[in-house]
């Protein structure tokens, strides 16, 4: 789990920022599809365009209003997905395994009507290849609009196309997500699991190190002891209960409301541990829309 260190220290979101995420609505499950593709993850997905659309707001008076608000997101969001990937390594070494296979017969246009299946496959593509077949067969974006975003050419564009497509049309099934489960840390989550759900909101803070930060979208992001994290489930107005988790094959608490037709999935809420105590919280409950784009949610893993 990374995070951005530019939203690390904001603590709770001023009004002015909490009513600019608010005018993206619209926008914001738009953006998270594609930062969630190019990442491979709709956790990292969602931090990413976190990270995004804070950027935007500091930058807000280099942006000109006399141009469509859509595409200067997607471009920060995509250069922050690069960044990602290549904090984590995985440009340089999908990059050089690209340059090591052999030419591939030109794919057909996969079309607005990808699908969600082949959607999934891009994770399998170099982020240049990654991004174009997303721009331009999941979300639309004209040849033009996708060499402008990417900083490329249209023959450029039209290349890495070419390329990806050849690639996705001989791949078969998503890529296995290979994540290593943390003993530690599945140890602990089934503790939080078995306090939060007792309302023991001392014994939760006793799982976590001095220096533990938090992160909800929308809402905070700083130290844990500076939150009124535990206080706003304590007093919250709806029925919830917490279980042990996975989504899309990563261990966190999912949160269960009552919605009068039984208990079902509503939010997720993901941990880091550090030397046996809880590292860091990210609370996804005001983005409903990661645990809609994730591939599999399961419930009451033991």
């Amino acid at each position: 789990m990374e995070h951005d260190p530019d939203l690390d220290t904001v603590g709770l979101f001023e009004a002015r920022y909490a009513a600019f995420i608010e005018t993206l609505g619209h926008l914001r499950p738009r953006l998270h599809r594609y930062c969630a593709r190019m990442t491979g993850s709709v956790f990292d997905g969602e931090d990413v365009m976190q990270g995004a659309l804070f950027e935007a707001y500091r930058n807000l008076d280099r942006f000109d209003d006399n141009q469509p608000l859509g595409p200067w997101l997607f471009r920060i969001a995509h250069n922050r997905c690069i960044d990602f990937l290549r904090r984590r390594s995985v440009r340089e070494k999908t990059e050089a395994a690209a340059a090591e296979t052999e030419p591939v017969s030109q794919g057909e246009p996969a079309g607005a009507d990808v699908g969600h299946a082949l959607e999934r496959l891009v994770v399998s593509l170099p982020p240049k290849e990654r991004a174009c077949v997303l721009l331009k067969d999941v979300f639309e974006h004209s040849l033009e609009e996708i060499a402008e975003l990417v900083g490329s050419t249209i023959g450029g564009v039209k290349a890495a196309l070419n390329r990806g497509r050849g690639k996705l049309a001989v791949i078969h099934e998503a890529p296995k997500a290979g994540r290593s489960v943390d003993p530690a840390l599945f140890d602990l989550l089934r503790l939080y699991v078995e306090r939060f759900n007792q309302g023991d909101w001392d014994g939760l803070r006793e799982l976590a190190s001095a220096d533990a930060r938090l992160r909800v979208a929308d809402c905070f992001a700083g130290r844990l002891v500076d939150s009124p994290y535990f206080v706003e489930y304590e007093r919250a107005a709806f029925s919830w209960r917490a279980v042990l988790g996975e989504v899309d094959g990563e261990p966190v608490m999912i949160l269960l409301r009552d919605e009068g037709k039984g208990w079902v999935p509503s939010s997720a809420v993901r941990f880091a541990q550090s030397e046996g105590r809880i590292s860091r919280i990210t609370d996804y409950f005001k983005t409903p829309w990661v645990l809609g784009a994730a591939t599999s949610v399961t419930t009451g893993i033991a």
